[in-house]
């Protein structure tokens, strides 16, 4: 009996000691994560040596720049992918990625074209169709699927970190301080990508830029209403005069009215936007898996003439289909 208690006193030890060493090493690490995710990327890159022209090199390596009137569609295209990667907060830049894209879709395309070929497929127009369509996927349309979904997330960590940045920027100015001051403090007090992007503007005022301008060009970065009230607020004032830390207070409540708003509206559209994505990702999961799996499936009637057509024309369909749910489920509040 005594063995039996000093056993199972033993065991209980051990699982004590691990249970607290287990826990240590997690509470470290979790304030560890804590402090990296409380500093922007700015002050890493300032703490870690770099001079403030180099970290605004860094941060603006991706910035698209001004797009033309008479810009074509092409060019349109190309700025608006250079925007969606600078907010997706990806280091390659966007001609990278996009010849990357191409040279990934031509190797994969050129070892299914040899695959079809080795396991004794006629390679027809059908089969060009079915190699073109599984190369687009998987360099082409997965790769983009994930930028903006990166994107959408950083626009909305964004907009649910600018309604609390607004708040200590208006008590900065209760307090005290003028607006160059006020920007600063954000700077140091906001993570990203809140805090680095009115970094860059800090560094833009400190370098002799016009304090509106700047605004304006994170506005045009982030293409979110809230930052551009922001800055006609600051640029009506700066002309007109008024009690700014009142201003901003009310656009404040706007703000946070509007983001309640727009919760609700989410909220009852869950649904219907879930339905959208299950119906823009499904097909093209299940034909990418399909294809891995058996490949012989597509192989074995792609040279029927009416592969050629129905394939085609159901790769119409769906794109119609994609970009009419995408004008339903993109609901503006």
């Amino acid at each position: 009996m005594s063995a039996l208690l000093l056993r199972l006193l033993v065991l209980v030890v051990v699982f004590a000691t691990i249970f607290v060493v287990s826990q240590w090493i997690l509470l470290g690490y979790l304030n560890r994560r804590a402090a990296r995710k409380a500093v922007n990327r700015r002050l890493e890159l300032l703490k870690s040596g770099a001079s403030a022209s180099q970290v605004d090199a860094i941060l603006r390596r991706n910035v698209p720049g001004r797009l033309p009137p008479d810009a074509g569609r092409l060019a349109r295209w190309y700025h608006r992918f250079q925007q969606n990667v600078q907010i997706a907060g990806i280091a390659m830049a966007p001609r990278t990625i996009l010849l990357s894209s191409l040279s990934a879709f031509a190797i994969v395309a050129a070892v299914l074209l040899l695959l079809a070929f080795t396991s004794g497929v006629t390679i027809t127009l059908g089969t060009f169709e079915l190699v073109l369509a599984m190369s687009g996927c998987t360099t082409i349309a997965i790769p983009l699927f994930l930028i903006h979904r990166r994107r959408d997330k950083r626009r909305r960590k964004m907009e649910e970190q600018f309604p609390v940045a607004l708040d200590v920027f208006t008590r900065a100015l209760k307090a005290g301080h003028p607006i160059a001051a006020a920007i600063d403090l954000l700077t140091r007090e906001m993570e990203d990508p809140l805090g680095s992007e009115f970094g860059l503007v800090a560094d833009e005022v400190a370098y002799g830029a016009e304090l509106n301008a700047s605004l304006m060009d994170l506005a045009d970065r982030w293409d979110l209403p809230d930052i551009r009230m922001f800055a006609v607020s600051i640029a009506l004032q700066s002309e007109t005069g008024g009690n700014l830390a009142e201003i901003l207070g009310n656009l404040s409540s706007v703000i946070r009215d509007r983001h309640s708003m727009f919760m609700k509206v989410r909220a009852l559209s869950s649904e219907g936007r879930m339905s959208g994505w299950m119906l823009s990702v499904l097909p093209v999961f299940t034909f990418v898996l399909l294809f891995v799996l058996n490949r012989q499936f597509f192989f074995d009637v792609a040279a029927d003439p009416i592969f050629i057509y129905g394939f085609s024309s159901l790769a119409v369909l769906y794109l119609i289909g994609v970009l009419t749910i995408r004008r339903l489920i993109n609901l503006q509040v």
